[in-house]
Order: C-alpha cells, then structure tokens, then sequence
C-alpha cells in the first residue's frame, strides 16, 4: 500500500464520493434539460436558463474537484472555494431573478441551497486535509 493511499480517511473518500457524484449527476440533469428535448425537460417546469447552464458546466469543475482531492492535490484544494463562491455568486442572481418576478421552480431553491451547502463544506474540508495538512515526507534516492 502506497503511502498516499494510506493517508486516505474516510472522510477524504466521503468528500470525493460526494464531489464526484453530485458532479455526474448534475451534468446528467443539466445535459438532459438543455440538450435533449422532451419529457425531461416539460419535466423541469419554469427552469432558469442561466441557472441550469451554470449547474451542467459546473458538474465539470466538481469532477475535477473531487479527483483532485482524492490525489491530495492542492490546486484541488483551491478549486472546490472556487465552486462554492459562483455557486453562492448564481445563488445570488438566482435569488434577483425571483425578486424581478422570474418564473423559477421551487426545487431551484432548494437544489441551490443543497448545492452551497455542500461545496462550502467541501471547502473547508479541503482547506483542513489538503491546504493545511502537513507536507508528504520526501523519500529521497541515493
């Protein structure tokens, strides 16, 4: 077992999981409103296109966020605040688009709360493991 793999927590796998997941998923729900015409998208009622184009596009930064803490990777570690601050930035045009009385779904709210509560957390877990953890012993060769 390398040593990298045995640094892993749990934790570590949790927030990966979570990252990776939520990350397949929101290209899959995205992808399928903006780019498949049909029952899935009469499905999703007053959806904000902006909101949804940001969702899909960003599905590719939680991927690459949650590779890149599984590897401890440090720009990992900067990418998923990154996340968390537009995801908070669209929450908030989100929330003027509904003050100027834009149709939008109550789901929308909901989905974006779950989604800043999860990068934020995310986050800080991130700046904890991966920014603050004590650098990896070099093994040096002779």
């Amino acid at each position: 077992m390398s040593s990298l793999s045995a640094k892993r927590s749990v934790s570590l796998w949790a927030a990966t999981a979570v990252a990776v997941l939520f990350g397949l998923l929101t290209i899959k729900s995205g992808g399928t409103v903006l780019f498949i015409d049909g029952e899935f998208r009469e499905q999703a009622g007053s959806y904000v296109p902006f909101v949804v184009w940001f969702n899909f596009i960003a599905g590719f930064a939680y991927l690459t966020a949650g590779i890149g803490l599984w590897l401890r990777q440090r720009w990992a570690a900067w990418l998923a605040p990154f996340i968390a601050l537009a995801t908070l930035t669209v929450f908030a045009l989100f929330a003027l688009h509904i003050f100027n009385d834009g149709s939008y779904e109550q789901r929308t709210v909901m989905a974006m709360s779950a989604r800043s509560l999860v990068w934020i957390s995310i986050a800080l877990f991130a700046y904890r493991t991966v920014l603050k953890a004590p650098p990896a012993a070099k093994i040096e060769t002779v």
